[in-house]
């Protein structure tokens, strides 16, 4: 079960699943792929019926913002982010390496009807990011894997909220306020005085969230929403316990299907001269803003917060942070699905892109982090 829960291992799946997808699209076996998934099954009686390509993107993938969820609540209580001081640098460094990639996306493809896509280059996958940073980061202080891994979770939680606000274009009020009580339902139920004396409550808990996610997609608000909510609101002891059951599946099976589902794209037979702005924004924009908002948004809040120089990050950490910052994967695709889900043909080429620039900032941000990692280890070495 370890190797099931290594990052370095959920990276290389994803990397894998991902490549799978655009093999399976460019080849004989297109058609098949293709109709594959958009086979559709469903819940009649609730009014559900979802091509299997939309339960991987909005079913399974709850699973993982549910576990994401976890985590920012545990940083936010216990960890990285549970003063203000502590979280106002990753915070700062966050908005950055959104504001920064959305800036760099709209100029590039403005005048292009295109400006809905500026969200697909702001976000941070936690899973490749901290896979490359586990292959390469060896010698590195603690408080650069904590500082990624709390300027990931604000990115995502960043991400949550441009998703609610931006991508919910009818919102039905009545299921929303239905689930506010089936989610304080749940959050009581997950209690340690609860679930500790009776178990079968487990089952319990399972319904309700199903419940949630059913009413969330019914009210038009994405349904990974519903992940988050449950996230957040879970009990500590409770949620670690669902967290480390659920890790596994989360790196096996949910990533991995999103990734190979949403790389089901064939390679755009269009000219370089032909690519869409969009493609072009997005490849600049990823691995680029990130590196330079993030950068400039932690300088900013270190300035701000008047750290002195020996609490202060070096900087050559937080360009590293910044470059693996700029592997957006995951998040960016559903971005894609989202905003482009109109116009095919741009979302084929935004995905390839999002794929390029993920790979890109990943090499990036490796040298980068195996640059310091050897500086670590000279000063270990010498001392």
């Amino acid at each position: 079960m370890a190797l099931l829960r290594s990052e370095r291992f959920a990276a290389v799946l994803l990397v894998i699943a991902a490549a799978l997808g655009l093999v399976l699209a460019n080849s004989a076996a297109a058609a098949t792929a293709e109709m594959t998934k958009s086979i559709h099954f469903g819940i009649p009686v609730i009014g559900i019926d979802l091509s299997i390509e939309h339960w991987v993107k909005d079913g399974l993938l709850a699973v993982f913002f549910f576990i994401a969820a976890i985590e920012l609540r545990h940083e936010l209580r216990h960890g990285e982010l549970d003063t203000v001081r502590k979280a106002i640098v990753p915070t700062i460094a966050a908005i950055g390496g959104v504001v920064v990639p959305a800036i760099t996306y709209l100029l590039i493809a403005r005048g292009n009807g295109l400006a809905q896509g500026w969200p697909v280059p702001t976000a941070t996958d936690i899973a490749f990011a901290l896979g490359v940073l586990a292959i390469v980061g060896r010698g590195l202080p603690p408080r650069f894997r904590a500082l990624l891994l709390a300027l990931a979770v604000i990115d995502d939680l960043i991400a949550i909220l441009i998703i609610a606000i931006f991508f919910t274009a009818h919102l039905a009020v009545i299921p929303l306020l239905i689930a506010v009580p089936v989610v304080a339902a749940f959050a009581w139920l997950s209690r340690p005085a609860m679930v500790g004396k009776h178990r079968w409550l487990i089952v319990i808990l399972v319904l309700l969230a199903l419940v949630t996610w059913v009413l969330v997609y019914r009210s038009g608000v994405h349904p990974t929403v519903a992940g988050v909510a449950l996230g957040l609101v879970m009990a500590d002891p409770s949620a670690g316990r669902s967290r480390h059951a659920l890790e596994p599946w989360s790196n096996v099976l949910v990533l991995p299907l999103f990734a190979l589902v949403a790389a089901l794209v064939p390679v755009p037979t269009a000219s370089v001269a032909e690519l869409s702005p969009a493609f072009w924004a997005v490849l600049v924009a990823l691995p680029l803003g990130k590196l330079v908002g993030v950068s400039a948004g932690a300088f900013l809040a270190s300035r701000l917060t008047r750290e002195t120089p020996e609490a202060r990050m070096p900087l050559g950490d937080v360009v590293a942070v910044a470059g693996l910052a700029g592997i957006g994967f995951t998040v960016s695709l559903l971005m894609n699905d989202l905003a482009f889900a109109e116009t095919p043909d741009v979302s084929n080429q935004v995905t390839l892109a999002v794929v390029l620039a993920s790979l890109v900032a990943a090499v990036i941000g490796g040298v980068l982090t195996s640059v310091r990692g050897r500086h670590y280890l000279r000063v270990a070495a010498q001392s």
